[in-house]
């Protein structure tokens, strides 16, 4: 074989290769759709599947033109509500001051779930995690 047979045939497997993968992506994200569609009914889930599986070119295909739009949808909701949780527990986690800490443990400590001195170790990492953060020099230069 000459050197151009060679780089044309694989030139060809690798546009084969390449098509293969788009159809593999498309049907995962076809079958993660169907799983993800609440108003679609069991029954309709088992034949999309069942389609899929026997005539898995046409089916794809069939789907994304009948149900495409729907697919996007769903996508851009389950992205938002994972934005939106994300998006919250940041504003928990972030939202706790010294103060917070401090009320926390005041209230422990007044319901009995601890006791003085774990009150008063709480208190002080408390007070000391900020005081750290806030003293803490910016270069070795600054400790003399």
């Amino acid at each position: 074989m000459d050197f151009w047979s060679q780089f044309w045939q694989i030139l060809w497997w690798t546009l084969w290769f390449t098509l293969f993968i788009a159809y593999l992506w498309a049907l995962f994200a076809i079958i993660t759709d169907i799983f993800r569609d609440h108003r679609l009914n069991g029954w309709f889930k088992a034949l999309w599947l069942l389609f899929l599986l026997f005539f898995p070119f046409l089916a794809a295909l069939i789907y994304l033109i009948a149900r495409g739009r729907g697919m996007a949808e769903r996508n851009m909701r389950q992205m938002e509500a994972q934005k939106a949780a994300t998006d919250r527990y940041i504003r928990d986690v972030a939202s706790s001051s010294p103060a917070d800490e401090i009320a926390k443990a005041k209230e422990m400590l007044d319901s009995g779930a601890i006791t003085p001195a774990e009150y008063e170790a709480l208190k002080a990492q408390a007070l000391g995690s900020n005081s750290r953060t806030s003293s803490m020099p910016t270069s070795p230069a600054g400790q003399a």
